[in-house]
């Protein structure tokens, strides 16, 4: 019940966010977010998505290989596909996740720790925009680095107290791995995880380059977007308002993707001076570039669909229709003369 709960407030934030923007900026940038899209910037788009798309598979299967389980790149980047293209189509945005992630544990069978490899690999991508993001953020003049200014004791106090919280919570992780509880057991699994799929010295340059790609990649096409849009700002006032929307992005309040990010954007670009419409336009944009991104997970799934049916069909036709025994109540003896005589028949006409 409480899942279903939450399910359902995370698709109603969405709502209510996209629905707040419509009062108060009107439908207007939604109708230019389809109408200033052109050829080019659809094309720049989707091949900033096949590499964005590629590096992440990539990223899935260092982690799942260092977990000690086996993913092919080819199989990896259909099921990423597949995954981005539900992730878009349907609430909550992270739906595409588990499919791939039980999908894959059935093949190994082992779901459990095929979705703490997804979890793993989303993670890493987070923890490197995270840690860009702040960078940025307290580095590059932007409104959120005004707010900080103008707020730096309470901030202050803010980071403080979650630096204390953090060091409670490792502390008690590290004294709840030396138990023999459930919860220790998982715990020392969890640590033992994070070293092999995250940490291992065969797996972190990778993992790290792949989600350097990936956010490269995001931030590329934010731009193209925001270009698409008629902005004309540099990239260097850019580039925080284009991170915190993807920071944005990573609330769990949203309607395959939509929400969170329109409404940050329309608020940073209005308090960096620039029109609050036009930063609405290009988050609508960016969203229309996922998705077109993402389109390729549909011909994934058509052609898992028609091959599936094709093999059910083909089991079918070679499958032996299933002859029922004929009891004789008595034994029917037939003479040896009357067996020979049709083959020798047969072997004299040559058949």
């Amino acid at each position: 019940m409480n899942r279903s709960i939450w399910a359902w407030v995370r698709v109603l934030g969405g709502v209510g966010i996209l629905a707040v923007l419509l009062w108060r900026l009107g439908t207007g940038a939604f109708v230019d977010g389809l109408r200033v899209i052109d050829g080019p910037a659809l094309v720049a788009a989707f091949a900033i998505g096949v590499a964005t798309t590629v590096f992440s598979a990539w990223r899935w299967c260092l982690v799942a290989r260092g977990l000690g389980m086996t993913l092919s790149m080819r199989s990896a980047i259909a099921d990423y596909y597949k995954a981005l293209f539900i992730n878009a189509a349907l609430p909550g945005g992270v739906l595409g996740d588990v499919d791939r992630a039980v999908q894959h544990g059935r093949e190994e069978g082992d779901v459990g720790k095929s979705v703490r490899a997804v979890v793993l690999e989303r993670t890493a991508g987070q923890v490197v925009l995270v840690s860009v993001g702040v960078t940025v953020l307290l580095t590059v003049p932007s409104p959120v680095l005004t707010h900080l200014e103008a707020h730096a004791r309470g901030i202050a106090v803010a980071v403080a107290t979650t630096a204390g919280l953090a060091a409670l919570a490792f502390f008690a992780f590290s004294r709840l791995r030396g138990g023999a509880s459930r919860w220790a057991r998982a715990a020392r699994t969890g640590a033992a995880e994070v070293r092999s799929g995250l940490l291992a010295r065969r797996n972190w340059p990778g993992i790290v380059l792949a989600s350097t790609v990936v956010l490269a990649g995001h931030l590329a096409t934010f731009v193209v977007a925001a270009r698409a849009a008629g902005s004309d700002a540099s990239l260097l006032r850019l580039a925080p308002l284009m991170l915190l929307a993807l920071l944005a992005m990573t609330l769990p309040v949203n309607i395959g993707g939509w929400g969170p990010r329109e409404g940050v954007t329309a608020w940073a670009f209005g308090a960096a001076g620039l029109s609050a419409t036009q930063g609405l336009t290009i988050a609508v944009v960016y969203g229309l570039f996922a998705f077109v991104a993402a389109l390729p997970g549909l011909v994934v799934i058509i052609a898992r669909a028609l091959a599936g049916a094709r093999a059910r069909a083909a089991a079918r036709v070679v499958a032996a229709p299933v002859v029922e025994p004929i009891t004789l109540a008595q034994p029917v003896v037939v003479p040896q003369q009357r067996i020979m005589s049709p083959v020798r028949e047969l072997v004299g006409s040559g058949a």
